[in-house]
C-alpha cells in the first residue's frame, strides 16, 4: 500500500519537474535570455492563488441575474440614447437585471436595450427601418423609492454597443 502511494507521489513530482523544465526552456527559446526562475515561480504561484481566491469561487457559483422592474424606463432610455449616440432606444425591449440581493436598498443593475440608427438616405430617398440597428448595454445604480425601484440616470455607464446585422 505504501509503495503505491509512493509511486503516485513520485509520478506527480516528476510531472512537476518536467513541466518546470519545459517552462524554463521555452522561456529561454522565446526570449533568448536566461529565465528569471524566481519571477516565473512567483507568477505561477500567484496564478494558482487567483484560481482559488474567494472572488473566483463566487463567480463560479454565481446565480442567474434577477430581472427587476423600474419606474423610470423612459428617463433611462433617454440617458442611454444620449450616452450611446444612437437615435433611439426601444423602451419595450429594455431588460433590467441585477446580481445583487434585491433586499438591499441600493442595487447595481445591468440594462440592455435595442437601439435605432438614423434613417439612411440613398439617392434622395429616405429609408426608415423599424428593425433595430444596435444592442446597447449599460450599468447603473438603482435604489428603492416610495413608488418602486428607480435607476439614477447620473450613474448610467454604457459598457458596450453591439451592431446588429
Amino acid at each position: 500500500m505504501a509503495s503505491k502511494i509512493l509511486r503516485v507521489v513520485l509520478i506527480i513530482v516528476l510531472f512537476i519537474v518536467f513541466f518546470e523544465l519545459g517552462l524554463f526552456s521555452s522561456y529561454t527559446i522565446v526570449t533568448a535570455e536566461a529565465p528569471n526562475i524566481q519571477g516565473l515561480m512567483d507568477m505561477q504561484i500567484s496564478k494558482i492563488q487567483e484560481i482559488f481566491s474567494p472572488e473566483k469561487v463566487n463567480e463560479a457559483l454565481i446565480k442567474d441575474p434577477t430581472p427587476i422592474n423600474i419606474t423610470n424606463k423612459k428617463d433611462v432610455a433617454l440617458k442611454m440614447e444620449s450616452l450611446s449616440k444612437v437615435d433611439g432606444v426601444n423602451v419595450d425591449s429594455m431588460n433590467i437585471t441585477t446580481f445583487d440581493d434585491t433586499d438591499n436598498k441600493n442595487l447595481t443593475v445591468n440594462i440592455e436595450a435595442l437601439g435605432y440608427a438614423s434613417p439612411n438616405s440613398t439617392k434622395g430617398q429616405i429609408i426608415i427601418s423599424q428593425d433595430p440597428s444596435y444592442k446597447v448595454i449599460a450599468t447603473g445604480e438603482a435604489s428603492y423609492k416610495e413608488n418602486g425601484i428607480r435607476v439614477d440616470e447620473n450613474t448610467i455607464v454604457i459598457t458596450s454597443i453591439l451592431k446588429l446585422y
